[in-house]
Parts: C-alpha cells; sequence; structure tokens
C-alpha cells in the first residue's frame, strides 16, 4: 500500500515577515518565502506594529501564489493549511490568521493553530534532520528567551522563560541607545569582531539564581551606565570592545542556564532556534561548550533561525498526523 504525501501550507505573520511555505511529509521544504519588512522598519528604529499590519496585508496573497509555484504544488493538493495565531502582534498574527482561515474554508481543509516559539524548536527537523528525544531546547529570538523540555514531538513543557527583556530586544535597546542602527543583532554582531570580548566584565543576571528563569534588563542596563560613565570622564568609548563584552555577556547566560537546565533533567542533547542563534559567535561558543560537555546539540540553518513559515509547516505537520486541528472560531494571542 502506497501512502500518501502529505503537503503543509505554511504561513507566518507574528511581527515583520510575511512567510509562506510548502512543506512535504514533515522534513522536506518544498518553498519558503519570506517577504520582509526590515527596510521600512529601519527609519523608525524597530517594528511599528501597524506598519507591519499593513505590510501583511499587502504581501500575504502574492507570497502564498510564489511559495506555491515555486513547490510546484497546486492548492487543491494541499493536505492542511498551518499559521502562527501567537504569540506576537496581533494585529500581524490577525491578517494571517485570518487568511488560512479564508484559504481552508475555500478548500475545505483542516486548519491548524501554531504555537510561534514552539515552530522555532522545530525548525531543526527540517530537512531530513534526526534528533534523539527527549532533548532541551533554547529558543533565543527578538521577543523570546525560553527554555523547553521537549520530552516527545507535540509534548512540551516550558522550564525556564526572560522576566523582562529577551536577548533579542536586549541587542536592539543597546544598538538603539548608541545609535548604531536597526536590527541591533548583527550591527553588535560585525563591531564585536573587532573587540576583545574581555575588555569590560559586565553582569550576568540570575546566573545563580537556582532556577531557569532569565534577565536581560539589568546587562542592558549596565552597558549603558558604562557608556555614561566613560563620556563623563570624557573616555574615548571603543565600540568594538564594548559590542564584544556585551556579546559575550549575553552569551555567558544563555550558556549557563542552559548547562544549568541540561543538567537538572538529566539530559544530554540540546536544540537551540530563534533568530539570535544565527549569531556565529554563539554558535561557536555553544558547539564548544557542549562538546566539552558531551552534550550533543542542533541548530536549524541560519536561514530557518529568524521567522519563516517552513517551521510553521512542519510543525502543523505533526500536529496534523495526531489529528490536533482547530475550528474556525481560533483567535489569535500576544503573549
Amino acid at each position: 500500500m502506497v501512502k500518501n504525501d502529505i503537503y503543509i501550507l505554511g504561513i507566518e505573520t507574528s511581527c515583520d515577515e510575511t512567510s509562506c511555505a510548502v512543506i512535504k511529509n514533515g522534513r522536506q521544504v518544498l518553498s519558503n518565502i519570506v517577504a520582509s519588512q526590515m527596510e521600512i522598519h529601519k527609519k523608525y528604529g524597530g517594528v511599528v506594529p501597524e506598519i507591519a499590519s499593513r505590510e501583511h496585508m499587502k504581501n500575504i496573497f502574492i507570497t502564498c501564489q510564489e511559495a506555491l509555484s515555486s513547490a510546484k504544488i497546486p492548492l487543491k493538493k494541499i493536505s492542511a493549511i498551518a499559521v502562527v495565531n501567537g504569540p506576537g502582534l496581533k494585529g500581524s498574527l490577525l491578517v494571517g490568521l485570518s487568511f488560512a482561515k479564508a484559504v481552508a474554508f475555500a478548500l475545505n481543509k483542516p486548519l491548524i493553530g501554531v504555537n510561534h516559539i514552539e515552530a522555532h524548536i522545530y525548525a531543526n527537523l527540517l530537512n531530513e534532520k534526526q534528533i534523539a528525544l527527549p532533548f532541551i531546547s533554547l529558543i533565543v529570538s527578538g521577543g523570546h528567551t525560553s527554555l523547553i523540555l521537549v520530552r516527545d514531538i507535540g509534548e512540551i513543557s516550558i522550564i525556564g522563560k526572560t522576566r523582562d527583556d529577551a536577548a533579542g530586544e536586549a541587542f536592539d535597546k543597546i544598538a538603539k541607545y548608541l545609535d548604531l542602527g536597526y536590527p541591533g543583532g548583527p550591527i553588535i554582531e560585525k563591531l564585536a569582531l573587532s573587540g576583545d570580548r574581555n575588555a569590560i566584565r559586565f553582569p550576568r543576571p540570575l546566573t545563580n539564581s537556582g532556577n531557569n528563569d532569565f534577565s536581560f534588563s539589568g546587562l542592558k542596563t549596565a552597558v549603558i551606565y558604562h557608556v555614561l560613565e566613560e563620556k563623563k570622564q570624557m573616555n574615548e568609548l571603543k565600540l568594538p570592545d564594548l559590542c564584544a563584552s556585551f556579546q559575550q555577556a549575553v552569551i555567558d547566560i544563555l550558556l549557563e542556564k542552559s548547562l544549568n537546565a541540561l543538567h537538572e533533567y538529566h539530559i544530554d542533547t540540546i536544540v537551540l532556534g530563534g533568530g539570535v542563534t544565527a549569531n556565529e559567535s554563539l554558535r561557536k561558543a555553544f558547539t564548544q561548550t557542549m562538546k566539552k560537555n558531551k552534550i550533543e546539540i542542533h541548530f536549524p540553518p541560519k536561514e530557518l533561525c529568524t521567522d519563516n513559515a517552513a517551521m510553521v509547516g512542519c510543525t502543523g505537520y505533526y500536529k496534523y498526523i495526531k489529528g490536533n486541528t482547530d475550528t474556525f472560531d481560533i483567535d489569535v494571542y500576544t503573549g
């Protein structure tokens, strides 16, 4: 008996990326189209929710058409529609969910709501990758920093999260304070390449707290106070050293918390995801540290670290084969 292939149309509009993808059998990316709004929001120093929503409305239909065309899969062959319905910006989420509902209704196909953070975990399963269960997942994105225990696909528990700023937010806020531009992560990473990561000893909040939660607000404040003090003393501000030292503090916090969680739950596999995990210094530090501690480590390809619909389609596939679909009264949630 020949098993029928399952094609999931994934839709992602949680923030400022309009993305549609077609995923075959949960593992194979047939297409993954991303319409970025980065250039639009740059002049504001961050994402403007109202503008993001309007751009999603302009982009979503053509992005979906391009995804289907690139995958060479007609809409009638789609098995189900998976869409992020939270967490994220309310207006942006509503555009994606409304579009997904319309497509699912018109085709009489199942509708599947997907959690944005969970989708970042499953980005690691794409391209036929096999990962031993259970594992700990560290998700580090612009709006979220979370440690998640994954006992099985679809069986997850959040065991640690940020109490204030996420790591990505800290990068963006420091870059904005220093007038470096947006988004802050890639700019700080580039400057840090020529800096000394040990030049300034910034604090590592909550690393000895005895729990798995994060805090980056105090680190951000420490950087600002350092800049103010340097200006007061009329010292030249060495931006590369500042950026390298700040970046290293973030990496150290993430590493320490991840190792603590792995030891607490007696797990020897860690899976990373989210936009900040595209940072090369972070990848190198995690790879070296986990190898030293005999921990298996997995990253998604860099193009699947940032928000994308491929990870949504992958997550939707596993929900679909378990029969976990949603009704048309499904709503969005922001946090």
